[in-house]
């Protein structure tokens, strides 16, 4: 492809999503069947789109364009690499699969003409932060996507809806706002925002070191860093759960990606180190990594459990960026797509247990797995991969991680990756045993029958909603330890690329 045919590519997967919202808000009143149909061949066409990028960035492709030019030195511009590459190849594909989901789920909801364009822009928006190609339109995109998810927050519009959506717009109100003073301190230290100039600031100082607390702040509320993770434990169990899935599995990486290119094309790993800003970035890594754990052992709401997890799953990938070195990016990078299918996966079934039993609390999911075969299967391989049980992915990035951080010399982070597994263990098992060998409503401390035989009563979601569950269990499974395994290939070249090698 020439680059001229690269460049509309790319603006077409940012743009035509937001251009069909209003083309599918529309089309509700014509019929819900249209609208529907709209909203999945757009998420469709955008993920196609993106992955007919691959031939051109795993040749080492890369290309910056200038859309337009808002001031001197400030401009809306997009950049393809094989960070943004990868990054926005995952978002396409698991968006595309929640909205197939979401056509059985959301028929029983109310104002599904609001939630498919609102879910379609928001798309939109995400890929304009994974192909932003300077600070200020990363910051356009960042604060498009986050306003406009408030809306599929409070979808539901009960009262712990409304409430947990304000604390969500306040926390996003106060990281838009340091954003754009770091982004300013930026512009004045380096005279640019642009993130194809390689390294803009090389000296540490006392503003530089403001500049980069900022960026903590507004990125690292998004990720879920303690202590800025208040949010997410309201926001993702309102929100219907294809929404869910989205906000964890997705919208989370965004705050992610926004540190890694603060890190490698703001500053760089030799400046955070010798400045000591590593050690601020680890510790808080670790608190969010332990706590996130530890406080999801406590939540008897399913959703709320998977929330909490998610705080501390987005924590590996923060400490993988403050190690810095080589394993340690690839493992933070492949723990993006890892946590993406997994807990993707984790809310959709929860989701769907809560579509066809209305059941939310724990206690109320024994034998769940006799009822629902195929939902309860799905979730136990995610849980197990959240655990780190191998051959599946989660445990390819602990490994990965670990070793990082023992070429660090740090064994006492591959301590924290232990427990945390553990911990992972401690509130998944209890939801994944009780759901096959116990039956509804039974005690855990009443006798069992050894011979008992399991019997299933197959109740389960719908075809459309199995099948999407289906194929992101599948991925956990088969991006674990298989031959040829494309997406750690992926993880490793943008590893490499961001580290300054060639792949």
């Amino acid at each position: 492809m020439g680059q001229m045919t690269i460049v509309a590519i790319i603006i077409a997967i940012v743009g035509f999503p937001i251009l069909m919202t209003p083309v599918i808000m529309y089309s509700s009143r014509i019929s819900e069947k249209l609208r529907n149909t709209l909203s999945v061949v757009t998420s469709a066409i955008t993920f196609g789109l993106t992955l007919s990028l691959y031939p051109f960035v795993i040749g080492g492709g890369e290309i910056q364009v200038t859309v337009f030019e808002v001031l001197p030195n400030l401009e809306i511009s997009l950049r393809l690499d094989i960070l943004s590459f990868c990054l926005a190849a995952l978002s396409s594909f698991i968006w595309f699969l929640c909205t197939i989901y979401s056509l059985d789920y959301m028929a029983r909801e109310h104002a599904c003409d609001r939630y498919y364009p609102v879910l379609i822009f928001t798309l939109g928006a995400c890929q304009g932060i994974f192909f932003a190609g300077d600070l200020f339109s990363l910051f356009v995109f960042f604060e498009l996507m986050s306003l406009i998810a408030y809306i599929l927050v409070i979808h539901e519009e009960t009262e712990e809806a409304l409430k947990a959506g304000y604390k969500y717009l306040v926390m996003t109100i106060i990281g838009g706002l340091a954003l754009f003073f770091g982004m300013i301190i930026i512009f004045e230290l380096g005279g640019t925002v642009s993130l194809g100039v390689g390294v803009i600031i090389e000296e540490t100082s006392t503003l530089a070191f403001l500049a980069f607390i900022c960026f903590l702040i507004g990125f690292g509320m998004k990720a879920g860093m303690f202590p800025l993770h208040v949010w997410l434990p309201d926001a993702h169990p309102v929100a219907p759960s294809p929404a869910s899935a989205l906000l964890s599995g997705v919208m989370l990486k965004t705050g992610a990606y926004g540190l890694i290119r603060v890190i490698f094309h703001v500053f760089s790993p030799e400046l955070i180190q010798s400045g000591g800003w590593d050690i601020v970035l680890s510790v808080l890594a670790v608190i969010t990594i332990l706590l996130g754990s530890a406080v999801a052992l406590t939540q008897e709401d399913i959703k709320r459990r998977l929330a909490y997890s998610s705080i501390s799953q987005l924590g590996y990938v923060l400490l993988g960026l403050s190690i810095l070195n080589s394993n340690a990016v690839i493992g933070a990078v492949f723990h993006i797509f890892s946590h993406a299918f997994m807990k993707s996966v984790l809310f959709l079934a929860a989701g769907a247990i809560i579509w066809n039993t209305g059941k939310r609390q724990i206690a109320d999911m024994k034998g769940i797995g006799r009822q629902m075969p195929v939902t309860m299967g799905c979730f136990s391989i995610a849980a197990l991969a959240m655990i780190g049980i191998p051959p599946l992915n989660g445990f390819l990035s602990k490994w990965t991680l670990a070793l990082g951080a023992l070429d660090a010399n740090m064994v006492i982070y591959v301590l924290v990756l232990l427990v945390s597994s553990l911990l992972n263990a401690l509130y998944y098992l209890p939801i994944i045993i009780p759901a096959f060998f116990d039956l509804p409503g039974e005690s855990s401390h009443e006798h069992h029958d050894q011979h008992k035989e399991i019997q299933f009563n197959m109740q389960d979601a719908t075809p459309s909603m199995l099948s999407v569950m289906v194929i992101l269990a599948f991925c956990t499974l088969i991006f674990g330890l298989t031959p040829n395994n494309i997406v750690f290939t992926l993880s490793r070249f943008a590893a490499q690329y961001l580290l300054g090698g060639a792949f």
